[in-house]
C-alpha cells in the first residue's frame, strides 16, 4: 500500500447508503454492502444524478460513525456533484465536510481482495503507523478508471484523520 496525506475541500455527493457494520459485512449471509452497490449499479442509478462533476467516478463512504470501526455505520456510494439542485427523490445526499486524509494505494489486484486486505490492515494500525488519529467523519474508497479490470483493481483509501496529528510520513 502506498501512503499519502491529502487534504480535500467539502465534497457533495448524490447516491444511495444502508446502515451497516464491519462484523455483518464479515459474512455474505448478513452483510449489506454488496446489494447496496449492486443495486446502484444494476438499476444504473449514477446515470440519475443531476451535476457530475466526474461521471464514472465513484465514491464509497463510510460515516455518521457509532463510535469506530467496531460500530455501526452508513455505508453511502454515490458520484460526486456540483449542486444538489434537481436531485430526484429516490436518491441520498451527503456532504463531506473539508478534512486531512491519509490516502492509500492499493492494487493491482482482484476484487473484493484489493479492498478488504488493505481494511483489515488500516484497522490494526495505531495512530503513528496511521500518520494521525483517525476522527471518524467520513473515509472513502475512490473507484476510477483503475477498478475497470476486477482482476487487476487499483483503488484509494482516503482515511480522515484529526488535523493537529498531521504530519509527514517516514
Amino acid at each position: 500500500m502506498q501512503k499519502t496525506q491529502v487534504i480535500l475541500p467539502e465534497i457533495k455527493l448524490i447516491g444511495i447508503s444502508i446502515r451497516t457494520n464491519n462484523n455483518d459485512e464479515i459474512s455474505p449471509e448478513t452483510g449489506k454492502i454488496s446489494s447496496c452497490v449492486k443495486r446502484y449499479f444494476h438499476q444504473s442509478l449514477y446515470n440519475r444524478i443531476p451535476h457530475r462533476t466526474k461521471p464514472g467516478i465513484t465514491l464509497c463512504v463510510y460515516t455518521n460513525y457509532e463510535s469506530d470501526h467496531t460500530g455501526d455505520y452508513t455505508y453511502f456510494i454515490g458520484e460526486e456533484v456540483t449542486s444538489f439542485d434537481g436531485c430526484p427523490a429516490e436518491l441520498e445526499q451527503l456532504v463531506i465536510p473539508p478534512q486531512t486524509y491519509v490516502k492509500f494505494t492499493n492494487g493491482p489486484g482482484p476484487m473484493p481482495e484489493v479492498i478488504r486486505e488493505p481494511w483489515f490492515k488500516i484497522w490494526q494500525m495505531s495512530d503513528k503507523t496511521l500518520g494521525g488519529k483517525r476522527n471518524y467523519w467520513a473515509d472513502f474508497e475512490l473507484y476510477d478508471e483503475r477498478a475497470s479490470d476486477h482482476q487487476n483493481t487499483v483503488v484509494d483509501i482516503f482515511i480522515g484523520i484529526e488535523r493537529h496529528f498531521a504530519n509527514k510520513f517516514s
